[in-house]
């Protein structure tokens, strides 16, 4: 696991050209399918791979969570994959991962480790509805070896929400007031847990939005936008006051998607809001070369209201700067 070590930059810079790099598991041959599948994780979000030290078991948790460990004088929960994908491995798991997830770390117990593998977002697809709908939305991405097996990318959002309290203690939506404002908002999110918390929070900012799974989806959205803009003489930006969108998505990632709508002319002022959970400053500067507005941490939805209200202030101001104009034109007439 050596590989695991490589410097940030350089995982940083596979980012930033809409790469990746997924940690490849397995998590046993399961004794109801007799198969092993092979899941994967991305890199970014693996601190360290390790054998399975003991660990200590707690009554009264979830069924997948088995307990935690000390890890350098920190307690860590252990979440059993296995488990939580209701597979019966024919063996123990052997395993741990150790995972950073926007300031949360865990640990996941998974049968073995395989290798890394090195590819494009183009090449990570979204599973099939009949699987995304199944699994509840744990299998977020999928992509296909060189050996034609199937690797699925799992949704660490959804995991940790269905084991913890993560985005799911209502409290912190408190104190979030609603926004005088006619504006609407675009969002793309690949995790059906995160796109739950985004609509939250905008219900109670009372924003109106459209969502988008991937950044392809969203950038498709934009384009129909830009061609209704053209039609009735409009801009973009009197259609969509700003763009949030996740970091890690199949087919195109948030990078490439900011990239693209800060190249194109039809999308001139919409500012964009990045928002994942790859917090390391190493992805806030990615987010800032590629053109984004404001970089937010997953998922404090007060820090994201807060960047929310002056944003959509400025759209209100101009849009009634434009509607003033608009009405002195045709008294003018």
């Amino acid at each position: 696991m050596s590989k695991l070590m490589k410097s940030i930059d350089e995982r940083t810079r596979l980012a930033g050209a809409n790469r990746l790099e997924i940690l490849l598991f397995s998590l046993g041959k399961d004794k109801n399918t007799n198969r092993s599948e092979v899941y994967g994780i991305n890199v970014f979000k693996v601190r360290e791979v390790m054998r399975v030290p003991d660990i200590t078991h707690a009554p009264d948790v979830p069924n997948a969570v088995e307990g935690m460990v000390s890890l350098r004088g920190s307690m860590i929960p252990v979440i059993n994959l296995a488990k939580f994908c209701n597979i019966e491995p024919e063996t123990p798991p052997e395993i741990l991962i150790i995972t950073e997830y926007n300031k949360f770390t865990q640990a996941v117990l998974v049968h073995s480790v395989e290798s890394i593998l090195r590819l494009e977002w183009t090449q990570v697809k979204v599973p099939p509805p009949m699987m995304a709908n199944r699994m509840g939305g744990l299998i977020t991405a999928v992509t296909e070896l060189k050996d034609s097996r199937i690797v699925m990318i799992l949704d660490v959002e959804k995991v940790l929400a269905d084991t913890g309290d993560f985005g799911n203690d209502p409290s912190i939506y408190d104190g979030i007031e609603p926004i005088d404002t006619e504006a609407t908002v675009l969002f793309a999110d690949d995790s059906v847990v995160a796109r739950k918390q985004i609509e939250t929070c905008f219900g109670k900012l009372g924003i109106k939005h459209i969502s988008a799974k991937n950044g392809k989806e969203a950038w498709h959205l934009l384009e129909e936008l830009a061609k209704r803009a053209q039609r009735n003489d409009k801009a973009v930006i009197d259609y969509i006051a700003a763009v949030l969108t996740d970091v890690e998505m199949p087919e195109m990632d948030g990078y490439v998607l900011t990239k693209k709508i800060k190249a194109d002319p039809r999308f001139a002022g919409i500012p964009v809001v990045m928002h994942s959970s790859l917090s390391a400053e190493a992805n806030k500067s990615i987010g800032r070369a590629v053109g984004a507005d404001h970089y937010v941490p997953k998922f404090d939805p007060t820090e994201l209201a807060g960047v929310f209200r002056p944003l959509l202030a400025t759209w209100d101001e101009m849009q009634a700067k434009e509607n003033l104009q608009d009405n002195s034109d045709s008294s003018a007439a």
